[in-house]
């Protein structure tokens, strides 16, 4: 009979377990989901240091607790990488995510009962800009963007009227779904003559900005850039918020970020987040070159086969993201499901004619090339993870011979790119060995 003590390992020891299959999982699978990346071996270190279990609540040299000597150096360092980076005047490198990101400008700059326009969910907004997430909990009122599903991007006349009319005080822009840049200039006059903020949540092309493939937001019209830091910046999860704004105004920000959203900002993801900067500031622009050019072939590929890509007017996509309508090959959910048994994991998504209400079994899926970029996928990868796809969904092969082809397939990508050092992918556990 086991006592206390043994069954708590036993659980310790299970938990482990988990962890080593899920590594297991994403080694032997392709991953698509356009939300995640992997961290460089020497940014995952940052996450073991001794930084992850310290205080330092406020900003570098103003600290509420002692120990900060070498805190205070790291912060300074990363928010000046930051700045570097993003050709910015101020970067705050203490969101714990790019939804607290958002949280803490819509704490510097609303009150609640104030109105802010959004991109719809089925536009391809974030759950952050919608009513039951954080411009909800902050009491806002939204009205959203007008969407152009030929362009597949939001309408820019019908914005225009709508922000005339409607007088927000903030216009939000960015989304989870963001195939082609949003069109800032062309709505500048509109934001100017009713005097808005205008935020763009870059979380999804924030590495795209970065690398200086995608637009620039703080030259076309936006004060602030909010994001999280982990998909096409393949940094850990954490967040960031960047400024082209007055002195007044980035005060409030940084008063929204502490003592408005959080407490203590995990100190060892930004010692991580700092590496990435270093990394991406080598390697960045030619990794999102790589992601954009993968992303498009990739478009081109389904196509051929029959897939209904959306955005094919404009080639698809110019960012990480492909959006499909895979309506005729069963729906979102089972498609997803079906990828998933055979080791090529991307997820079900909202398209711009679905109902809101269709989100647990919408009409497509949403696939990103960033992760499969960083470990090495190049045009004729992509154009057999086309095939593959095909194979599975529209000829219906076995899916266990499916899966060994998956892994077979995917055993070749031994290293990730674009970074310092040479590291196998999804190993992270066996460190501790």
């Amino acid at each position: 009979m086991l006592n206390k003590r043994d069954e708590f390992l036993e659980d310790a020891i299970y938990i482990r377990g988990l962890a080593e299959k899920h590594n297991k999982m994403f080694e032997d699978s392709i991953p698509l989901i356009a939300s995640e990346n992997i961290m460089s071996p020497m940014a995952m270190e940052m996450l073991t240091t001794d930084f992850g279990f310290r205080y330092a609540e406020g900003l570098p040299h103003k600290r509420y607790y002692q120990g900060n000597y070498y805190v205070d150096q790291m912060e300074d360092r990363v928010t000046d990488l930051g700045r570097s980076l993003f050709r910015a005047k101020y970067v705050d490198p203490r969101p714990l995510s790019g939804t607290n990101s958002n949280m803490a400008v819509l704490y510097a700059f609303t009150k609640p009962g104030d109105l802010i326009s959004t991109p719809s969910l089925a536009g391809g907004g974030h759950i952050s800009s919608a009513p039951f997430g954080a411009v909800g909990f902050r009491g806002l009122r939204t009205v959203n963007y007008p969407f152009d599903v030929d362009e597949m991007n939001i309408d820019v006349d019908g914005t225009i009227k709508l922000i005339k009319k409607e007088k927000p005080k903030i216009c939000w822009f960015g989304q989870s779904v963001f195939l082609f840049p949003t069109p800032l200039k062309e709505l500048n006059d509109a934001f100017n003559e009713i005097n808005a903020k205008v935020v763009y949540d870059a979380a999804h092309v924030l590495g795209l900005i970065a690398g200086k493939q995608f637009q620039d937001p703080l030259r076309e019209g936006a004060q602030l850039l909010t994001g999280s830091t982990h998909k096409t910046l393949p940094g850990p999860q954490h967040g960031i918020i960047v400024g082209e704004t007055s002195d007044d105004d980035w005060k409030k920000v940084q008063r929204g970020v502490f003592p408005g959203v959080l407490s203590n900002h995990h100190l060892n993801a930004m010692a991580a987040l700092g590496i990435t900067m270093t990394e991406h500031l080598e390697y960045g622009e030619d990794y999102s070159k790589q992601i954009i050019k993968n992303a498009q072939l990739l478009g081109g590929e389904l196509n051929k086969y029959g897939f209904k890509v959306l955005g094919e007017k404009n080639g698809f996509t110019k960012s990480h993201t492909l959006a499909i309508d895979v309506s005729n090959q069963g729906g979102g959910k089972y498609v997803a499901e079906k990828l998933e048994k055979a080791g090529i994991i991307l997820n079900k998504n909202l398209l711009p004619y679905d109902d809101n209400k269709k989100s647990q079994n919408p009409s497509g899926i949403r696939i990103g090339t960033q992760e499969v970029t960083r470990i090495g996928f190049k045009e004729d990868d992509i154009k057999y993870l086309a095939e593959l796809i095909n194979d599975i969904i529209v000829k219906n092969k076995d899916i266990e011979k499916m899966k060994q082809e998956v892994n077979e397939f995917k055993s070749k990508f031994t290293e990730i790119q674009y970074c310092f050092g040479k590291f196998k992918p999804y190993q992270y556990l066996k460190i501790y060995k």
